[in-house]
This record gives C-alpha cells, structure tokens and sequence, in this order.
C-alpha cells in the first residue's frame, strides 16, 4: 500500500514538472482539453477553410493566408500545413506561431477560430533554395483539435505557381 501511494505521488509529480514544462508555469498537471466541453450524445463538427495567394520571383516565395472556421463549434487551435515542391532556404524566420516540419514543410497554427467566421491572417516571405521556373504549394488542415471538418475540400488546395511574380489564388 505505502509503495503504491509512494509510486502514484512519482507518477504524479513527474506529471506536474510535465506540465510545467509544456504549459508554463503554474499550469494544471491535467492533460488540456482540445475542445470545449461536449454534452452527452453531441459530436462537435467545424469548417475550416483557407484562401489567399502564393506569388513566386526568383528565390523568393511569398504566400498571403487566410484561415477561417464557419462552425458550428468553435476551435481552440488548428494547424495549417504548407508543402512545397522546392526545398527552402534552409537558414530564414518565420513568421510568429510558425515552425518548420522540414525543408519544404513550414507548419503554422492559427490560434482560436470562432465558429463565426472567426479568421487567421499569415504573411510568409520565403526564400527558396535555388530559383525554380515554378514551385507547387500544397495547404492544408493538419490538426483541427480532433474535431472533425464537415467539408474538407475547402481547406486542401493545391497551387501551381509558375516564376511570374503573378497572385496564383486558392
């Protein structure tokens, strides 16, 4: 009996620096919700979609982003995954809430979306590791919290865009 309420306070407190570490300080040792509560029998369903434009000169690739949830739930957190057929430029920033999945994924999260049209606005400015005549940028919802995206195909688009320095929308 002593062993096991030694071994618990153990579990316990390797939870607690746990959490302090990802959470912060003085944050819960409790494994944080991803979505609000759920009354009995509901499934949470949301739509998020993103819309914008990638430009493409040179080495340079810029991509203006816009992430939006039309609900019905709201969402505490989404991950937007950006792929690319070229290799970026592998010492650059990027943008705040954006970090890199490997040298052609950059993964960004757009905090809250309200279920009513709440939005994300990004602007990535990225330089490319060589000058290709065109480059394609794939988007699309990595993470949604575990609610599920009642229409999908509205945030997963694929975008041929040639070295114009021309707005190829999505």
């Amino acid at each position: 009996m002593v062993a096991t309420r030694r071994a618990l306070l153990v579990v316990s407190a390797a939870a607690a620096m746990a959490a302090t570490v990802l959470w912060g300080a003085g944050a819960s040792a409790a494994v944080p919700s991803a979505t609000p509560p759920v009354p009995h029998g509901v499934v949470p369903q949301a739509d998020v979609s993103h819309h914008g434009h990638v430009s493409l000169w040179g080495d340079r690739l810029g991509i203006w982003l816009e992430s939006t949830n039309s609900g019905p739930w709201d969402l505490v957190d989404t991950t937007v995954r950006l792929r690319f057929s070229a290799p970026l430029e592998g010492r650059q920033g990027l943008p705040q809430g954006c970090l890199w999945g490997d040298r052609s994924t950059v993964l960004c999260r757009t905090g809250p979306l309200s279920a009513d049209g709440g939005t994300l606005r990004a602007v990535l400015d990225l330089r490319l590791g060589a000058r290709p005549a065109e480059v394609v940028v794939r988007v699309d919802t990595l993470w949604s919290g575990g609610v599920p995206d009642r229409d999908p195909r509205n945030n997963e688009h694929e975008v041929l865009a040639p070295a114009t320095g021309d707005a190829y929308v999505f």
